[in-house]
């Protein structure tokens, strides 16, 4: 059984279970985009006989996939930076819950290289863009889609990748793209860009998990 954890920014899991983990933001579509990621993970696997939600962690206590998560009976924790630096805190708390697989969501803050060591091909992130473009330091949220209408793309889309100590650097798992028109606005663009993380990330996560639990 596969269980989901949940880090405010992003989402972790482990072999039985996952995890997910989603960052809190002061731009409120981008943080009520990640909350709304939040539960479309929570509730595509409510009902898998492989997958649990077992733990949603946020890095700031007024989160609202914090409210998500309870709402929906996920049990949840809060972990500031310095304990998401801090192995000696981390690792237990992962072992906890028997975490063997990170996925994030919208977490911002680069992962710790002990957490990379020690899950190798096994943390991967979701980008709000056709990587390799649009992405690196200061690319997350509404930036990205200002940045993609500033450009004159006649597309944009989302990237799963493994995590990797290079921002939005790592080896590209899944990209999904939709047509963009000039007359698209960059809220049009966030609009397209997001119903493809609802429609697909949450499958993806899925094929990830399961080719884990086969290894």
């Amino acid at each position: 059984m596969l269980f989901l954890y949940y880090f405010c920014g992003a989402f972790v899991a482990r072999r039985a279970s996952a995890t997910i983990l989603f960052r809190a933001d002061n731009t409120a579509n981008y943080f009520n985009s990640n909350g709304m990621q939040c539960e479309n993970l929570i509730r595509h696997f409510s009902d898998s006989p492989q997958v649990v939600t077992a733990l949603v962690v946020s890095n700031r206590e007024d989160a609202y996939a914090l409210v998500r998560a309870e709402r929906l009976g996920v049990p949840s924790v809060v972990v500031k930076k310095a304990q998401l630096n801090d192995p000696d805190y981390l690792l237990p708390l992962l072992s906890e819950y028997d975490i063997h697989f990170i996925v994030l969501a919208g977490f911002l803050p680069l992962i710790p290289s002990y957490l990379i060591e020690r899950f190798p091909r096994r943390i991967v992130n979701l980008h709000p863009a056709l990587l390799p473009k649009f992405g690196g330091k200061g690319m997350w949220g509404h930036h990205v889609h200002e940045a993609v209408k500033a450009a004159g793309e006649k597309e944009t889309g989302m990237t799963v990748h493994y995590v990797s100590e290079v921002c939005d650097g790592g080896e590209i798992i899944a990209q999904f793209a939709v047509p963009l028109s000039p007359d698209d606005t960059v809220d049009d663009i966030a609009a397209k860009e997001h119903e493809l993380e609802m429609q697909h990330f949450p499958k993806v996560v899925e094929k990830l998990l399961t080719e884990a639990e086969l290894k």
